[in-house]
């Protein structure tokens, strides 16, 4: 079961159809994210894959900024929140420390957003630099606000981009555009990065979440078996050669061909209706629905080959409710 709630900077809410609201609620920090943040979110990422009522996750932040990379701003003040995973040492204080720090902490959130098999939509409202712009590449969707920046400027700092997101970035828009947007500190508007092919979409501030909860809908209510088969199918055709892609697609197709939303939609094309998918995430309900108006079925059948007209039936039912 998926934890809902206040966590240490960031809270969790899942709404109808199974879509994970993750939003980073510590605006007077830009959202910044330190390493116990991380952790949490990597072990919210993981319940959210295990739990069977989620189906899309969604990352946005409050205020600003949706992230605008790891906090450094050497605040005080205690972030708040229940942490899910108890604290560890973050590392950094020798060059091996750096390493393991960045490999399973840092690293760690952007890995598990990629690896989970749930679609992920980045509502980018703000500010998405360093960090920010690396966890909303993660994603499989990114739609930003009008106005909101996006960059990854740590060489302003003489530092590298440590988090991936220099390999997010030339698969998505390639490798000639990745060296001249890392190379010059780019910082763009949201339009200018839909250009660039970094995101998918823009609408303004105030449409953002209506236009990204439609969109997380019409995802949730799709064939999740099948399309969570292609999402791994897709990134795998990154690294796999042809003969290889096509081995694995075989794979998962012998899968989903033979599930239930496969047999779902068939049916419902041959009846000419819209399909009932993922009747199989219900916990039964469906299925028990299904016995149930089979059953009504046969009852009106039975009382009216016994004589009795729809007045009648409907005055037994009014008589012995349920």
């Amino acid at each position: 079961m998926m934890q809902t709630g206040a966590f240490t900077g960031f809270e969790v809410e899942v709404r109808d159809p199974g879509i994970a609201w993750i939003k980073f609620n510590t605006p007077e920090r830009l959202n910044g994210l330190t390493q116990p943040i991380k952790r949490d979110l990597v072990e919210t990422i993981i319940q959210a894959q295990m739990d069977n009522a989620v189906r899309i996750l969604v990352f946005t932040g409050e205020g600003r900024a949706f992230c605008a990379g790891d906090d450094i701003s050497g605040q005080d003040k205690p972030i708040g929140g229940e942490p899910l995973v108890p604290p560890i040492p973050p590392g950094h204080d020798t060059e091996i420390g750096t390493y393991e720090g960045l490999r399973h902490l840092s690293q760690a959130v952007n890995v598990a957003i990629r690896n989970c098999d749930k679609l992920s939509i980045a509502a980018i409202n703000g500010v998405a630099v360093q960090t920010g712009m690396t966890l909303a590449l993660a994603c499989d969707y990114r739609i930003a606000a009008a106005g909101a920046r996006i960059g990854s400027a740590t060489l302003r700092f003489g530092l590298l981009p440590d988090e991936g997101g220099q390999y997010l970035m030339v698969q998505l828009i390639g490798l000639a555009k990745t060296i001249d947007f890392l190379m010059r500190k780019r910082i763009v508007l949201a339009e200018e990065a839909l250009e660039l092919g970094l995101l998918h979409e823009v609408v303004t501030g105030d449409e953002l979440e209506t236009h990204v909860m439609a969109l997380a809908e019409e995802l949730a209510n799709g064939p999740q078996v099948a399309m969570r088969l292609l999402k791994r199918s897709i990134y795998n055709a990154y690294e796999l050669s042809f003969e290889q892609s096509l081995d694995e697609i075989a794979a998962k197709t012998a899968v989903s061909d033979h599930h239930a939303d496969a047999r779902e939609g068939g049916t419902a094309f041959r009846e000419k209706r819209a399909p009932n998918f993922n009747a199989w995430l219900n916990d039964g309900r469906d299925a028990d629905l299904a016995a149930f108006r089979a059953s009504y079925q046969r009852m009106l059948r039975e009382a009216r080959r016994l004589g009795l007209d729809d007045a009648n039936i409907r005055a037994l039912a009014d008589n012995y409710p349920l």
